[in-house]
């Protein structure tokens, strides 16, 4: 008894409907749409209109800030540390005063060298005047060419240790002077490793601290070699080699912000790692306030030229296929959209950058993707994209 009364409740439904079609015009449906449905509208899109441009160049790479200068310090003479004059972590200069040796010993080492050469000048008059008097004498043969000679040779041994004593006095001095320790270079000098009373030894290889000049500023970037095989091939070796016009670097911190001051590339390694087949670029950066400091892990965008007559397509208009090939829709002249594959081997900044099978002109779908499909008319209304790939009204003319 089941399959009788859903029968009947289907075909009283069908009446239902049928009468309520006669009532409104007959039973057909509007026109446009299926039967129960309103009229279909066109979708519309927000498109941006691509023309060809010139574009930087750039390359990605990853390094390490290195300071400009390194300086460690270490004693050339041993002995008693007197006193530390620095505070550490702050600013030096070339030839501000350390650290201080305790400096008696090497006084009085000084003060007997010197005493030394004063008895050696004091030899040079007696052997001089004993040298004159065997010269007149012997012209009339009073003495003999022998005592002679050697009043001559007793002379220049004394200007000799003269010479000697006076050697012996500067290498005092110098001794001398390096109980104090200066600086050689101006930077930030770091902790201390001994205190006040340790005892240091000449040429120790523990440093007593280290001073770093860190303005200017190298950063060390790796690159592999055929990625630069890839950039030369692009742009030609001209481009890659322009010892005139330095390229110029830009870097991004550790936090992901910018670091302000852009760099210059100061040199690349004349040989390819054989191991990791990559190689170094030298980067130098000005660093007036200190951002930078030695050992920080940083990102930088090189500029190594410029590609001219390329378009930037927003990433957010690109989508991949089944086979992974980057795709975008575009409105076609019929006002129907149109998908196109897209070499995007190459990104700049929130933009693929694309070299061929776009023309000047034509107006990709940025916006209301969900709602567009390939071969459908949609309705073009024009918009910007900003530099952070977020989509905005495009401004009305003046």
């Amino acid at each position: 008894m089941t399959r009788p009364i859903f029968g009947l409740a289907v075909a009283a439904v069908a009446a239902s409907l049928a009468s309520c079609g006669d009532q409104s015009g007959g039973g057909k449906p509007p026109a446009g749409g299926p039967p129960g449905m309103g009229a279909a509208q066109t979708p519309k899109v927000g498109v941006v209109t691509l023309h060809p441009q010139s574009v930087p160049l750039v390359t990605s790479l990853a390094g390490r800030t290195v300071a400009f200068a390194t300086a460690e310090i270490r004693p050339q003479v041993g002995g008693i540390l007197k006193q530390r004059v620095f505070k550490e972590g702050s600013q030096v200069k070339a030839g501000d005063l350390l650290y201080e040796i305790d400096p008696r010993p090497y006084a009085a080492s000084l003060a007997s060298a010197q005493a030394a050469l004063s008895r050696a000048k004091a030899a040079v008059p007696s052997a001089q005047a004993k040298v004159t008097r065997y010269e007149e004498l012997a012209k009339v043969k009073g003495v003999s060419q022998q005592d002679l000679d050697d009043a001559r040779s007793t002379l220049l041994q004394a200007n000799a240790d003269v010479e000697s004593a006076a050697a012996n006095v500067e290498t005092a001095q110098i001794n001398l002077d390096y109980t104090r320790i200066t600086s050689p270079i101006s930077g930030l000098i770091g902790r201390s490793s001994v205190t006040q009373g340790a005892l240091v030894t000449a040429s120790q290889t523990t440093a007593l601290a280290t001073v770093r000049q860190i303005d200017p500023m190298f950063v060390d970037l790796t690159e592999s070699s055929a990625n630069l095989l890839r950039l030369r091939k692009i742009l030609g070796p001209e481009i890659a080699r322009r010892p005139d016009k330095p390229p110029a670097v830009r870097l991004t911190l550790e936090d992901g912000s910018a670091f302000a001051p852009a760099g210059v590339v100061e040199s690349l390694e004349a040989s390819v790692s054989e191991t990791t087949g990559s190689f170094t670029i030298r980067a130098r950066f000005p660093n007036p306030d200190h951002i930078l400091m030695p050992g920080m892990y940083v990102r930088a965008e090189i500029e190594v030229g410029t590609d001219e007559n390329v378009f930037l397509v927003p990433q957010r208009a690109v989508s991949r296929n089944a086979r992974g090939e980057a795709t975008a829709l575009f409105v076609g002249a019929d006002g129907k959209a149109e998908a196109r594959i897209l070499d995007t081997s190459q990104s700049h900044g929130s933009a693929w950058l694309v070299r061929a099978g776009i023309k000047d002109g034509d107006r990709l779908i940025v916006d209301g993707l969900q709602n567009a499909h390939a071969g459908a008319p949609v309705e073009p209304i024009e918009v910007v994209v900003d530099a952070a790939g977020l989509v905005q009204p495009k401004p009305a003319a003046n």
